[in-house]
């Protein structure tokens, strides 16, 4: 090495990447992912039809299912019950009741202590 000769300095490393943009664009894109959310889910209950809105003219009173992709329902349509006969071929109309069925309670579901109970004593 001669005396007169400098050395070039080292190579400083290229500065670290700044993650700020990286962790706001990931912000960003998260709160536009739930405003399109919570925008299409309002505009699901306005428009009818789309979710799936109780109609007062028609009613399903009780349903039993006969197989996998076949099932018995009594509809009630205008203060008249029928019962309708649904399956992969369609929907058919199977009768009609004279008198409407009468209105059953709706179960219970058992309180959450019943079901803990109940599922802890299984396993005791």
């Amino acid at each position: 090495m001669h005396a007169g000769t400098t050395q070039p300095a080292p190579a400083s490393a290229p500065p670290a990447p700044s993650t700020t943009g990286a962790v706001g664009g990931t912000a960003f894109a998260l709160l536009f992912v739930l405003a399109l959310i919570f925008a299409l889910a309002w505009l699901a209950r306005r428009m009818p039809g789309v979710a799936g809105g109780s109609h007062r003219a028609l009613r399903v009173v009780a349903s039993l299912s006969l197989g996998p992709r076949e099932r018995v329902v009594v509809v009630e349509v205008g203060g008249t019950q029928m019962l309708l006969g649904v399956g992969v071929g369609g929907t058919r109309a199977l009768h009609t009741l004279a008198t409407p069925l009468p209105e059953a309670e709706a179960p219970r579901a058992p309180a959450f202590a019943q079901l803990l109970a109940r599922h802890l004593g299984k396993k005791a």
